[in-house]
């Protein structure tokens, strides 16, 4: 028995009744796709899943892509990325700060991400919040006022790899930092600012915090303003939701209509999630 509750005003549902150990019917996928479509965040408590179960699951929705930072992949399933504050012999066990700044995932690649799932495996006592923080792009863009709305349609952002607040990588709100190998994989992508959403239809602001560092045929001191200053606007508490993980939450959420920023951690205070994301079927732009 599916059923779908929302969470807050701004975006978010809790969907219970499934099994993600069990293989699912393509009519129970599509609506969770449904309720992902509508409430942007999905959460699906009380899992427990191996890799290879999680992996499946993730693969329903598209393909998933390994990130680029390979050093922390599962090593059951590569598709899997650890996360995790956690250390052991003085090793880290997965990838500490993944993202603390409002971002977009896979935004700095000329295909995007779809959707990202989240599997918590270890919280931290009930009573401390630290989910992620969620902010509703589509309702943000539906609330511009008109002139601004035809300033930006139309306008390509710059995107690469990185926090254009923060390039200091001997800080914890840069964005996680690359080696020579994988830095050697980045390339300067096209996006829209004004993204259509490939399934609903409707339009929503894209990526305007985080990797995005410039817009087409705008000088660049110009471009930034506008782009700082749709991420103010993008990000009022209007539009946000923070979910408080629960160890077998399986967090869903719809990277093209959505800004998200994960919290700063201490190491006395034990998190480890795996994460997968899945791309888009194709560019956002045509060739």
């Amino acid at each position: 028995m599916l059923t779908v509750k929302p969470l807050s005003p701004a975006l978010g549902a809790e969907i219970t009744g499934v099994d993600l150990n069990q293989t699912l019917d393509d009519a129970t996928v599509n609506r969770i796709e449904e309720a992902l479509d509508e409430h942007l965040v999905v959460v699906l408590p009380g899992q427990t899943l191996t890799p290879r179960a999680f992996d499946d699951f993730a693969r329903r929705w598209g393909r998933p892509e390994p990130h680029v930072i390979d050093q922390f992949h599962h090593p059951e399933a590569a598709d899997i990325l650890i996360l995790s504050n956690v250390q052991y012999g003085g090793k880290p066990v997965g990838l500490e700060d993944a993202g603390s700044y409002f971002h977009t995932d896979y935004s700095y690649l000329d295909i995007p991400a779809r959707c990202t799932m989240l599997y918590a495996i270890q919280m931290p006592p009930s009573g401390i919040n630290l989910g992620t923080t969620f902010a509703n792009q589509r309702q943000a863009y539906d609330d511009l006022d008109t002139a601004t709305k035809n300033r930006i349609d139309g306008l390509i952002g710059r995107h690469h790899y990185g926090n254009r607040d923060n390039l200091d990588e001997t800080t914890r709100t840069v964005a996680s930092p690359l080696n020579k190998d994988q830095k050697a994989k980045m390339n300067w992508v096209r996006h829209p600012i004004v993204r259509v959403h490939p399934r609903t239809g409707r339009k929503t602001l894209y990526s305007v915090s985080g990797s995005s560092f410039g817009i087409e045929n705008i000088a660049d001191p110009e471009a930034i303003k506008l782009l700082d200053r749709l991420k103010v606007h993008a990000t009022q508490p209007k539009y946000l939701y923070q979910h408080p993980y629960r160890v077998g939450d399986v967090v869903i959420w719809d990277n093209c209509c959505l800004l998200h920023q994960a919290p700063l951690l201490d190491r006395s205070t034990a998190r480890t999630l795996w994460r997968i994301t899945v791309k888009d079927k194709g560019p956002t732009l045509a060739a």
